[in-house]
């Protein structure tokens, strides 16, 4: 039997999340089309015949601006020197960028095994192309990494991926009991679900400026009762947030709490407010006080 820590590293949008929830066939991690979606490092855990694989998922890799920045990068980084395998997470429908190849020097310079996983070449019909675009991600390496080609949208090649990966793992038990699937408690999950909806609203700088914070999570039998705080920088993203006559919070929230009801199988009461918090991104103590602080 196989186990061990896989950790997936890529630029961002590269569909890192996407992958994790379709090998797990339920979704553990968001997924939007913007940057920064993913901000911590989140266990997904796979167990099969074969052994169990603990995926560990990363935010997208990019330049930082401010604290909150320089913390994504930092869980990216730590990702990498206790994984047993390392999956490199690249959109195949385009060569390799400056992103990518800043990656490969400054993150990936490791003795720990690669695989080169080539996502969305579902979206170039042209062999050719793929191809060409393979060889810009094979020449970032001196070694000859082995490539898998992947859709993890729709699930292509998954099953040979996996192959792979159990091929990389060293034999040990179970880590993890074979019916869990991810580490994050349901306050976890409930501040991630409802960022989430806050991305798929909103636009502009709105995403990036949003934290979530659970103030009171009271579980009964027949009903949850959530009261979360949503945190903004300034006054105008407060107001786009709530939005006219409360309307954006109360879609946010019906559609929060709808997926909340799916997950607990039982029904939710979510209480959402807006506060300000002016420039947290770029203060030490309030990406503490949202969860944003390294594991030691």
């Amino acid at each position: 039997m196989k186990s061990g820590f896989t950790s997936i590293i890529g630029r961002p949008n590269v569909g890192k999340s996407t992958l994790l929830n379709q090998i797990l066939e339920q979704k553990i991690v968001i997924t939007t089309n913007k940057a920064q979606t993913t901000r911590k490092r989140i266990k997904g855990i796979y167990t099969a015949d074969e052994g169990q694989i603990v995926f560990i998922d990363t935010p997208g890799i990019h330049k930082p601006l401010n604290k909150l920045g320089e913390f994504l990068l930092d869980e990216s980084k730590m990702a990498v020197p206790d994984a047993d395998l390392i999956l490199f997470l690249v959109d195949g429908s385009e060569p390799a960028g400056k992103g990518d190849k800043w990656i490969a020097q400054n993150i990936l310079q490791t003795e720990i095994p690669v695989i080169i996983v080539m996502n969305k070449v579902d979206r170039i019909k042209n062999m050719n192309k793929v191809e060409e675009n393979l060889l810009t991600y094979k020449l970032l390496f001196e070694k000859n990494y082995p490539v898998v080609k992947i859709s993890a949208k729709t699930g292509r090649n998954i099953d040979t991926l996996l192959k792979n990966i159990y091929k990389n793992l060293p034999e040990g038990n179970l880590l993890y009991p074979e019916d869990i699937v991810t580490e994050e408690s349901m306050r976890d999950v409930t501040e991630e679900i409802i960022r989430e909806k806050i991305l798929l609203n909103t636009s502009d700088e709105i995403p990036h400026s949003v934290a979530v914070k659970i103030e009171s999570y009271i579980e009964n039998n027949d009903i949850d009762r959530i009261y979360a705080t949503i945190y903004c920088e300034t006054k105008s993203q407060k107001g786009i947030l709530i939005g006219k006559g409360g309307s954006l919070l109360k879609k946010i929230g019906t559609e929060a709490r709808q997926d909340l009801e799916k997950i607990t199988e039982k029904k939710v009461f979510l209480g959402l407010e807006v506060k300000v918090e002016k420039d947290w991104r770029k203060k030490e103590n309030s990406l503490k006080a949202f969860g944003y602080e390294q594991e030691k």
